[in-house]
C-alpha cells in the first residue's frame, strides 16, 4: 500500500511541499543520506498553528502541529526523490519545540509526528529521535522537525 494510500486512510493528504523560507534548499542528498531542513506546521503557504505549547497552544494543538510538520517532511521527501521507493528509512528526527516555563512534555508533541511517520512508513518510519525545548522558534513555530534519511542512492 502506498504512502498516499495509508495517509487517506487516516484522513489525511500529503500536501505540496513548502517552499523554503530562506536562502536554503528544502532538501540536499549526500550519498545515501538526504537532509531535510527545518519544516514547520505550513499548510497552502501559511502557518496554520504559531505560539508556544503549553501557553498559547495546548498539548493536543501542539500534536496537531507536529503532525501537519511531519506531513510537510514526507512531502519534502516525495518531492526531491520522486516517489517514497528510494527511502529506505528516517534515520534521526530532531524536534524542536516552542515552550511555556514549566512545559515538560515536549516528547508527547514530537510522538504525534513519531506516530504519523510509523503510520505511513511502517517499517521505514524507526528513528532515532531528540526532543529540544526552546522558548520561541523562528516564525514563532510551535514545532520544527529536522529530519536525516537513508536513501538508496539513485
Amino acid at each position: 500500500m502506498s504512502v498516499e494510500q495509508k495517509l487517506a486512510d487516516l484522513g489525511l493528504a500529503l500536501p505540496a511541499a513548502p517552499q523554503p523560507l530562506g536562502n536554503y534548499t528544502a532538501a540536499s542528498e549526500a550519498g545515501n543520506l538526504l537532509f531535510i531542513s527545518g519544516q514547520g506546521p505550513l499548510a497552502d503557504g501559511k502557518l496554520r498553528w504559531t505560539g508556544r505549547v503549553g501557553a498559547e497552544l495546548t498539548l493536543e494543538q501542539g500534536r496537531e502541529a507536529a503532525q501537519l510538520t511531519a506531513l510537510n517532511v514526507l512531502a519534502q521527501i516525495k518531492r526531491h526523490l520522486g516517489s517514497f521507493e528510494r527511502l529506505h528509512h528516517i534515520v534521526r528526527m530532531e524536534g524542536h519545540v516552542s515552550s511555556a516555563k514549566g512545559f515538560l512534555d515536549q516528547p508527547a508533541v514530537l510522538d504525534a509526528a513519531s506516530d504519523l511517520f510509523a503510520a505511513a512508513l511502517g517499517e521505514k518510519a524507526g528513528h532515532a529521535r531528540s526532543a529540544f525545548s526552546h522558548s520561541q522558534l523562528p516564525l514563532n513555530l510551535p514545532v520544527e522537525l529536522v529530519v536525516i534519511a537513508q536513501i538508496v542512492p539513485a
